[in-house]
């Protein structure tokens, strides 16, 4: 396959960007290695995914050209395959689960620019494939699958050529996955032209598809997925994909969601890098891969950039939770006169600060429970807090740790 990938970088030269392999002083100095950041969120369509679409839409004949092309994506591999058709003049039909946020659905129309069709349909990914490949069978026309596909394996692959290129003395790759494309197209390169290199993969906590089926020698469906890291949010990875995968990986970890906002916010904040969920894992990854990495030259491919601001909220959210930053309670006010100014003056710290206040029983103002989200500035005034609400005889519940009412309450 190496030179089946080589082929393919040939092939997409003019086509997609040589992205830059980029040397991070902040993470360099955090973690005492030497970093480096592969910039695909640079890419033209900001994603990697436009590598193997147009690897393998190029590679159709006339006769199938001609009929058009199918896809099912949760955002980046439809942009790919929008743009592919756009450059080289055909038709495609693209199916998206129906929570797409609205910024990848308006890229992939725009990078389409009149040659595609977008079927909103499904809540996951693998929902939508399936009606995805219901049609293109009805219709015959060639279903352009988003990893499990060696011309779109090769095509990812391209990523690898690209790293030893600009750096061939790179000892440690942490590669984000979802369906596999990008890792087992990759890992392939790099371990075939640098067989001592260690290759980690990164899945987000809530869709551990290739974990599992490393775990169980096989691909696996799974029944329930988060679906907040969209971009790696599979239920199942590809038969070829973790064919290829289970011998290549060293190691395969599960990165919280909320340690992933964590990292969103301080590539934004610090260093300027918009950042998809997907596109942090393997950064979040660092703080997992401590030891191992340590005096190392380590490569992080951010995979991708197309980030809704509309999501900021949550993505904010979730990392105050999982920072310990952020707590809801459900306080019950004694009942009497005062409880809340004493609450608000004795109970809060000088830095707590209330960020939401929700009576429950509306008729109970002041002596029924109410939902209190309250924001500390560190994670350790926690106890504290606690301690006060004990001291003053409020009675409370965090809803946090009961993750059944926090998703009702919050």
């Amino acid at each position: 396959m190496e030179r089946a990938i080589l082929a393919a970088a040939d092939r997409l030269k003019g086509v997609t960007n040589h992205t830059p392999l980029q040397y991070s002083e902040r993470l360099s100095k955090m973690y005492g290695a030497t970093v480096y950041l592969k910039r695909e969120d640079l890419q033209v369509v900001r994603s990697y995914k436009l590598r193997g679409a147009f690897n393998k839409i190029s590679k159709l004949t006339e006769a199938e050209r001609g009929k058009g092309v199918v896809c099912a994506s949760a955002g980046n591999h439809a942009q790919g395959v929008a743009f592919s058709c756009k450059k080289l003049g055909i038709k495609g039909v693209i199916f998206m689960p129906e929570p797409t946020p609205k910024q990848k659905i308006s890229q992939t129309e725009m990078f389409g620019n009149g040659h595609i069709e977008i079927i909103l349909t499904g809540d996951t990914f693998d929902d939508c494939q399936h009606a995805a490949l219901a049609y293109s069978a009805e219709r015959d026309m060639a279903f352009i699958h988003p990893f499990d596909d060696r011309d779109i394996i090769e095509g990812q692959g391209t990523v690898g050529v690209e790293i030893l290129q600009d750096e061939p003395d790179i000892d440690m790759v942490i590669i984000p996955i979802g369906g596999g494309g990008l890792a087992a197209g990759t890992g392939t390169y790099l371990r075939a032209v640098k067989p001592e290199i260690m290759l980690y993969g990164v899945e987000p906590a809530g869709a551990p598809s290739m974990k599992t089926a490393l775990e169980q020698s096989g691909p696996v469906t799974l029944t329930n997925i988060n679906r907040f890291v969209d971009g790696a949010a599979v239920k199942r990875v590809g038969d070829l994909t973790y064919s290829l995968c289970s011998p290549l990986l060293n190691d395969m970890r599960l990165i919280p969601e909320g340690k992933i906002c964590t990292t969103i916010l301080e590539l934004y904040n610090k260093d300027a890098i918009v950042a998809e969920p997907a596109g942090a894992l393997a950064v979040a990854a660092l703080d997992f891969y401590q030891d191992e990495i340590k005096g190392k030259k380590v490569v992080c491919i951010l995979s991708g950039g197309n980030n809704d601001i509309d999501r900021m909220g949550e993505i904010k959210e979730l990392s105050l939770l999982y920072e310990g930053l952020k707590h809801y309670f459900i306080v019950r006010f004694p009942q009497r006169p005062g409880a809340l100014k004493l609450f608000v003056n004795e109970v809060l710290g000088p830095h707590d600060d209330i960020t939401r206040f929700d009576f429950i029983k509306k008729t109970q103002r002041e002596r029924g429970p109410a939902l209190v989200g309250i924001e500390l500035q560190k994670a350790s005034d926690y106890t504290a807090l606690v301690d006060r609400m004990r001291q003053h005889r409020f009675d409370f519940k965090e809803v946090n740790s009961d993750q059944t009412l926090f998703e009702y309450l919050i």
